[in-house]
């Protein structure tokens, strides 16, 4: 008990340090802008929901959270599917160069995007990209290439030998054990960089920022931007707007997460 009372503290605090500014934002969009000034910590007095629903009856909003989704689902299966590729290859084969050319992945680590965002906007505009969401989808993929191939890469280099071994002698080939084998038992690890994927493309701003000129394509943090200057004066709308642009990441996370704790409680189970 005492051993561990310490590491309940520290968990108290780190979620108090997380959970508290959501809850201000949640509170501070039910109020109005002059309640907010002089009431900015308690509970509303009186609950403007018309705050939220007037978004939520928005057709912009809904259109800002589409292209976001698109974006962020495209994003995730591409850089997904190539990585465990990529990884399975880095992990299961020994060729001449391999540790050469997984530390050039590596070293896309240390490449910062700013660096990058001017000739990457010259290729997209030679390649008539612009204003088109795989301008985005592509330039995120490989961004996500590095951290992906990393963590599935140690993955699978943990997979036992002999199951492959097994495999081969029951006829099947390298892709149909990464396939039919590797696959299903990296379930935890797929949901990890998903997970990531999913949630560094949906809070990317200065990408779409950078790709799309017209609004048609815009994603939800270029829409908070915009909605930030339009209300620069309407604190409680913009708060709202916030929490409802947080919504669909965050419920996405808990469901992701419950599904990769499942797929480890089943991993560390089987005999």
């Amino acid at each position: 008990m005492r051993t561990t009372f310490p590491l309940h503290v520290i968990l108290v605090v780190v979620g108090a340090v997380m959970t508290v500014p959501l809850l201000y934002a949640l509170l501070s969009g039910f109020k109005s802008t002059d309640e907010l000034s002089r009431n900015p910590v308690g509970l509303p007095d009186s609950w403007v929901f018309s705050n939220y629903t007037d978004i939520l009856g928005s057709g912009d909003f809904w259109r800002l959270v589409g292209n976001s989704t698109l974006i962020a689902v495209g994003t995730t299966i591409l850089v997904v599917a190539v990585s465990a590729l990529a990884a399975f290859s880095f992990a299961r084969f020994a060729f001449r160069g391999r540790e050469a050319l997984f530390t050039l992945f590596t070293m896309g680590l240390m490449f910062p995007f700013a660096v990058a965002a001017l000739p990457l906007f010259l290729l997209l505009r030679s390649m008539d990209l612009l204003d088109n969401p795989l301008g985005v989808i592509l330039p995120q993929a490989a961004f996500g290439l590095p951290m992906t191939i990393i963590i599935l890469r140690g993955f699978f280099r943990q997979i036992p030998g002999e199951l492959e071994e097994a495999a081969t002698l029951d006829g099947c080939s390298s892709f149909g054990f990464f396939w039919r084998v590797l696959l299903p038992m990296a379930r935890p690890a797929l949901g990890t960089v998903s997970v990531l994927a999913v949630v560094t493309s949906w809070n990317n701003f200065f990408l779409p920022l950078l790709v799309f000129t017209e609004d048609t394509w815009w994603t939800i943090p270029i829409g908070v931007q915009q909605f930030q200057g339009q209300y620069a004066t309407e604190y409680a709308r913009v708060f709202a707007y916030l929490v409802l642009a947080m919504v669909p990441a965050l419920a996405f996370y808990s469901v992701a997460e419950r599904q990769l704790v499942g797929g480890l409680t089943a991993g560390a189970t089987k005999g």
